[in-house]
């Protein structure tokens, strides 16, 4: 009875191959197989695992399987997950359990889409990818840190993510995490409330390698810098590999205390730069293969042409892919389909063009805040930016001086003639300025 009920629960996670994308069974399939229903009450299921990767990952996902096995069962239990103890040498040995490389990945925070082989390499990230080689081949030797920096979507999350898995494929041993900034920071909180800090400090203490997503979060905040700063020491004094990304370089990153900064400098830093043309188009080939699309490369030309961010490279793909691919049946994403699908966009949009869509653009483009775009500062890095946004505002929006000079915060209409007429007379000289505007024009889908 007992494994009649829980051999359901385990096989209801089971997707027929004609339901599913993917030729493997979930993750959460396949780990509840190596578990066993030891006892079963009106309050309480008792399950065992063979291990103890399999019960600390089936424990993060309980209430999951606790609202599942309530569907299937009709019986709203609490389920308990333990280890079952091994066997004396005279009783007959447990199968020995090896994990799949998908529960590894799970384990370690990692996404299974993130590896090498799926990496698009160009001239804007080739030293980043070269030294994410190099950490691999020695961990904890090469490059410790390796703090990779660079704007939104340029593929420093995919590069972090690929080290973690490529070391875990060379040596399942080895204790890799990967975290989010943010979820440092609110464990630790929760750690301190619970009173379990210690436990926090095991986990991440006793790695070989710890990935921080997005450090530049950790700073300003007193007793996170204290916590990462003894956790740095602990994993790097044991030999084990930190890697780091951030939208900046240390440097350059406020409130950030300067052991730490000292600390993020002694490896190796690298950035990352926009996608340049080629790279958008080898990303929207590797995009396009993996989705199981076929994209003609001239076509693939075109979308990176219009679309210089790389976040909204697979959105324009997917969205062309299921307007003329899956609407009218087309056998592949042609020269003639896409060009078709910027003309419609461009005619929907035209007249949908707003400040909002404008300013946030322009800050997406040249990586800083809206706050910052309306400061004081006069800073080249805010003040450029601030006189494009103006020449936006004023030439394609029609907008009056006095308006403008309201949104972006200025005391008067003369700081709007001014920075407009810049524009326009750098427009004229200098052709990486026109580039530039070309570029952001492109991304608002407004005519040249």
């Amino acid at each position: 009875m007992l494994s009649t009920v829980w051999s359901k629960l385990i096989h209801s996670y089971y997707q027929p191959e004609t339901d599913r994308n993917k030729k493997n069974p979930p993750v959460i399939y396949s780990v509840l197989q190596q578990t066993k229903l030891l006892e079963l009450s009106e309050k309480e299921a008792v399950v065992g695992c063979e291990n103890n990767g399999v019960r600390l990952f089936l424990e993060k996902k309980i209430k999951e399987i606790e609202n599942h096995f309530f569907s299937v069962t009709k019986k709203r239990l609490k389920i308990r997950f333990v280890l079952i103890e091994k066997k004396t040498k005279k009783e007959t040995p447990l199968l020995s359990y090896e994990p799949t490389i998908e529960t590894r990945l799970a384990n370690a925070g990692l996404s299974i889409k993130y590896k090498f082989e799926n990496f698009a390499v160009s001239s804007t990230n080739q030293v980043a990818f070269a030294a994410a080689q190099a950490v691999v081949a020695n961990p904890g030797k090469n490059y410790n840190p390796l703090f990779i920096y660079g704007g939104v979507g340029v593929g420093k999350t995919h590069l972090a993510s690929a080290i973690g898995r490529k070391i875990l494929e060379n040596n399942p041993k080895k204790k890799v995490l990967f975290c989010q900034g943010d979820v440092f920071i609110n464990e630790l909180i929760e750690s301190i409330q619970e009173k379990t800090t210690q436990s926090f400090r095991r986990k991440y203490r006793r790695l070989d390698v710890l990935i921080i997503d997005d450090v530049q979060f950790i700073a300003g905040k007193e007793r996170v810098q204290e916590e990462f700063f003894h956790t740095f020491n602990s994993v790097v004094s044991a030999g084990g590999q930190i890697i780091l990304t951030s939208d900046r370089p240390p440097n350059e990153i406020k409130k950030l205390e300067e052991r730490l900064r000292s600390r993020f400098l002694g490896g190796l830093t690298v950035d990352i730069q926009p996608p340049d043309f080629e790279l958008r188009t080898a990303i929207l080939l590797i995009k396009a293969k993996e989705k199981g699309i076929l994209l003609d490369i001239e076509a693939a030309k075109i979308i990176a042409e219009k679309i210089t961010d790389c976040r909204a490279l697979e959105g324009t793909l997917l969205t062309i892919y299921a307007n003329f691919f899956v609407k009218e049946k087309k056998e592949k994403i042609d020269l003639e389909a896409v060009e078709e699908f910027f003309s419609t966009q461009k005619k929907n949009n035209q007249k949908k063009i707003t400040v909002d869509d404008v300013l946030k653009t322009i800050c997406s483009y040249y990586n800083i805040k809206l706050s910052q775009l309306k400061n004081n500062s006069r800073l080249s890095n805010f003040v450029f930016p601030r006189q494009v946004a103006m020449y936006f505002l004023r030439e394609h929006l029609k907008m009056k001086q006095e308006d403008i000079a309201r949104i972006l915060k200025r005391k008067d209409h003369t700081t709007v003639i001014h920075g407009v007429e810049k524009i326009r007379q750098l427009l004229l000289k200098n052709p990486l300025i026109k580039e530039e505007i070309n570029k952001i024009t492109q991304n608002l889908n407004l005519s040249t």
